[in-house]
């Protein structure tokens, strides 16, 4: 196949090397790519729920014309190896409760300006919902949503977990998993474009980012997603209203 337009030759080496790997260790159902804007740069966010999913979420865009700029925790950057891989295709850090915090939205602001996809992750790290949906998302995306006017594509992924369970390191690539990504219509923000970028309205913006996401999940799962999104900043109150899954139904959860 031929690599995404505006994927440089670091990257194409990278998915040269890795895409077998992936291929070799999952079957895929890929859907609803017919979403993607192919005129102009755009925000793609998807649920994050193992280390592995950032590499099934890049194949997913990779093998559909796309050669996204991930939006990845500062702290990779520093990783021997996996920094220069990082920077040589052009990711972006994100740096957190710095000076430089600022940095990361001023570069993705400018990826998509210039006509590149900006892959993020809302909830900015791992979910906590046991069960795996997705938990309340920060205003990162809105920020970025609303500075650019770009579409945002939502994406939900299932499977990748079962390649890599949450916080484990002992990958289980054989049998080959079933990896499933499905991109949904643009979630429309139109409403909000203008307006300040108070608590308020970044607040809802990002709900609605996560929404669109859990719907798509809740389709792939066949599953009632909770009614509680759940919410790093107060732990001790989730599972009160509990309705989604189950770990009995799914033994291989982490």
């Amino acid at each position: 196949m031929q690599p995404p337009a505006r994927s440089n030759r670091a990257y194409r080496y990278v998915a040269h090397v890795v895409r077998p790997l992936l291929r070799a260790m999952t079957r895929r159902d890929w859907r609803g790519t017919e979403n993607f804007p192919r005129e102009r740069g755009f925000i793609v966010a998807s649920n994050h729920m193992t280390n592995i999913d950032p590499l099934t979420f890049a194949h997913f865009l990779w093998d559909n014309g796309v050669a996204p700029k991930i939006l990845a925790k500062a702290p990779l950057f520093k990783i021997p190896v996996l920094a220069g891989i990082l920077r040589a295709t052009g990711q972006i850090p994100v740096y957190r409760n710095s000076s430089s915090a600022g940095e990361s939205l001023t570069a993705a602001i400018t990826a998509i300006s210039d006509g590149d996809v900006v892959a993020v992750f809302p909830e900015g790290t791992l979910t906590r919902d046991p069960d795996l949906w997705p938990m309340v998302g920060k205003t990162g995306i809105a920020r970025l949503a609303l500075s650019t006017e770009a579409p945002v594509i939502p994406v939900a992924q299932w499977g990748p977990q079962l390649l890599l369970g949450r916080y484990k390191k002992l990958l289980k690539p054989f049998p080959r998993k079933l990896v499933t990504v499905v991109a949904g219509p643009p979630v429309d923000l139109s409403d909000l474009y203008g307006k300040p970028h108070d608590t308020a309205t970044l607040r809802e913006a990002t709900e609605r980012v996560m929404t669109a996401i859990t719907a798509l999940l809740a389709d792939i799962r066949g599953e009632q997603p909770p009614a509680v999104r759940y919410d790093m900043r107060r732990p001790q109150a989730q599972g009160e209203k509990r309705v989604g899954g189950d770990h009995a139904t799914h033994p291989e959860l982490p």
